[in-house]
């Protein structure tokens, strides 16, 4: 089984070394293609207007100086004599959850993949309120879920798997939980400060909903991660909000 590995986070990135210690379990032939640096937050976006950089970090490992879209594109196109058999992406520094995933480079790379016929799954462990993590979790049910999904499931075309651990003991989680995304009120901080000449400058930040956030509608993801368990969302890049078409199409000037 041939396995391609990235993520948002960076080659140097401790969940992208959990990742790959993972997958390096599961099959000899795991390639990986990360960005050099830390991509977060990049969304689904592609370098068209520098050049892009290839370092070979040695087996079977390479950096790309773009986004974790470019890395997929990279890999698939020009690393890989043959095809992935599948695609993991992560795992990420925190979850990404409900509207998150719009934003996350790590759910990107794992969209790439898809458009490309490649199954693939994004993998996410959440952080502690405090913002130190612990990687248990991911090591743990990783393996649990890849052996769930892998040659037992199968994807849809454009159609990719989100997967987030909670951030508990191992021996804490409650289980593994189909989901919908979930929603929460979008509401990031634009905060002002000032640099030593007195200029203006500005940083976008998450409020603290984030780190408070209480939902526990145990068929979202958000739900199910905040009651100590597993979850896996099926993602689909048909965007298509498919009950507006009636209603549009009832309008007179589309008539």
């Amino acid at each position: 089984m041939r396995v391609l590995l990235s993520n948002d986070d960076g080659i140097g990135a401790p969940g992208l070394a959990v990742l790959e210690k993972v997958a390096r379990q599961i099959t000899d032939d795991v390639t990986v293609v990360a960005p050099d640096t830390n991509m977060s937050a990049t969304g689904h976006s592609l370098t068209l207007k520098t050049p892009l950089r290839l370092t070979d970090r040695g087996n079977n490992r390479f950096s790309v100086n773009g986004t974790p879209t470019d890395c997929v594109v990279m890999a698939a196109r020009h690393i890989m004599i043959e095809k992935a058999d599948y695609m993991f992406s992560g795992v990420n520094y925190d979850s990404n959850l409900a509207e998150d995933i719009t934003y996350s480079g790590t759910v990107a790379a794992a969209m790439e993949a898809a458009l490309l016929g490649i199954p693939a799954i994004a993998f996410s462990q959440n952080v502690r309120k405090d913002g130190s993590i612990d990687w248990g979790v991911a090591e743990v049910f990783a393996p649990i879920v890849i052996e769930l999904i892998v040659g037992k499931f199968t994807f849809p075309d454009h159609v990719l798997l989100n997967v987030n651990f909670p951030s508990i003991d191992p021996k804490d989680v409650k289980g593994i939980l189909v989901t919908r995304q979930g929603t929460r009120a979008i509401d990031d901080h634009v905060i002002m400060s000032f640099d030593p000449r007195g200029e203006p400058y500005f940083w976008i930040g998450p409020a603290e909903y984030r780190k408070n956030e209480d939902s526990r509608a145990l068929d979202t993801d958000l739900g199910a991660v905040n009651s100590g368990y597993v979850s896996i969302t099926p993602l689909s890049l048909d965007m298509t909000h498919c009950q507006s078409l009636s209603s549009l199409k009832e309008l007179k000037r589309f008539s």
